[in-house]
């Protein structure tokens, strides 16, 4: 009986609900959905979880590797607020390296919501109030600091907002572009779907990462840090969408002889309302998934044009912009903190790559997920 109750109450429930109950059954995309919500989370309130800005230097502290966070002292005493301690720079005589020792003299306490330097959250709330913070004597540094004594853990987060959302921007454009081109190629036919699918055929024989590189570096360099970051997004979208483009066309080939929509044609509905509002939401689903497995992509790409110098350029900062300072064997092997934003970058991808599986197998009702 209770079997006959389990599958009744199954039958009871909307579409949306059993692809939910199908998703909470993947515990890698449900812990995958977690961190990318605080990842994106970080990402909006990086002024204030940040201890310092983009710009600011600690000159004392020049390509310094990340701070431990300490509740002992070197003599056993227990504090039972996290300290940092200071460091003391000694310059190699024979390589110039420098080297940095704590110095247990130079105690910093940790103090959460605490004062610092002045900030706009969003530009619109002036505050200097952040998470966490060492007061105006002290210092830390849990990344470690740059060739200019910039805090690295103040950038990464400065950084995210900047890759996370290239990704979900780009995204939004490449699906505009794949469902409205190839949504008329599919549905009227003809001439439209001869010059939409030549279109596709020609961006498709091109190899991406040189066609990227060609039309990055043909934005004017006059262009301002805002109108560089939009130029990258177009491209990357202007690129991403022929895959996308063709799907929806074999989709929309199967569809457009079924009743709704041919009782949709006769009543009058022009043929944009009847690809959006009729056909696709047929397979909103399927169009979920593949924008959750194109957001990775968005990523790379903005990362590797960016690392290669051709994409977004300081003063803006983003993961690729960071990983710029790690292009060199010297930097890696001296400072190896530097590459901490490309474990980032690998983080987020492979979170999307697993929510997306998730997805997938959460809307498709034969997939393994959707059969346990």
């Amino acid at each position: 009986m209770s079997e006959i109750g389990a599958d009744l109450q199954l039958q009871t429930l909307s579409p949306r609900q059993l692809v939910w109950i199908r998703f909470k059954r993947h515990k890698l995309a449900m812990a995958s959905a977690m961190l990318l919500i605080v990842m994106y989370s970080v990402a909006a309130f990086c002024e204030f979880i940040s201890p310092y800005d983009t710009d600011w230097r600690n000159v004392q502290a020049i390509n310094a590797p990340p701070m431990e966070i300490h509740f002992f002292e070197t003599d056993g005493t227990f504090h039972l607020r996290p300290f940092v301690y200071g460091v003391d720079m000694q310059v190699d005589a024979e390589t110039w390296v420098r080297n940095y020792t704590e110095n247990p003299q130079k105690r910093y306490p940790i103090y959460f919501f605490t004062g610092g330097v002045r900030y706009q959250l969003w530009n619109l709330l002036d505050s200097d109030v952040h998470l966490f913070g060492t007061g105006p004597h002290g210092y830390i540094h849990l990344f470690g600091t740059d060739q200019l004594g910039r805090d690295l853990f103040s950038r990464v987060l400065y950084g995210a907002r900047v890759s996370l959302s290239i990704g979900v921007v780009g995204v939004f454009l490449t699906l505009f572009l794949g469902i409205l081109l190839g949504g008329l190629a599919g549905y009227v036919g003809g001439l439209v779907d001869r010059v939409v699918q030549r279109a596709i055929e020609v961006l498709q024989s091109l190899p991406a990462l040189p066609l990227w590189m060609a039309l990055s570096a043909a934005l004017p360099v006059s262009w301002s840090s805002l109108g560089v970051y939009f130029g990258i997004t177009i491209i990357l979208s202007l690129l991403g969408w022929p895959a996308l483009a063709r799907q929806v066309r074999g989709k929309f080939l199967a569809l457009r002889e079924e009743d709704f929509v041919m009782s949709a044609h006769l009543l009058g509905a022009s043929k944009l309302r009847v690809i959006f509002k009729h056909m696709l939401p047929s397979f909103n689903s399927h169009l979920i998934a593949t924008a959750t497995l194109a957001v990775p992509g968005m990523i790379l790409g903005e990362t590797a044009l960016s690392f290669l110098g051709i994409g977004l350029r300081p003063p803006v900062v983003s993961w690729g912009v960071l990983m710029q300072q790690a292009q060199n064997y010297q930097a890696i092997v001296l400072t190896p903190w530097l590459l901490i934003p490309g474990f980032f970058v690998v983080l987020t991808v492979m979170a999307f790559n697993l929510l997306g599986d998730g997805v997938r197998d959460a809307v498709d009702p034969y997939s393994a997920a959707g059969r346990d």
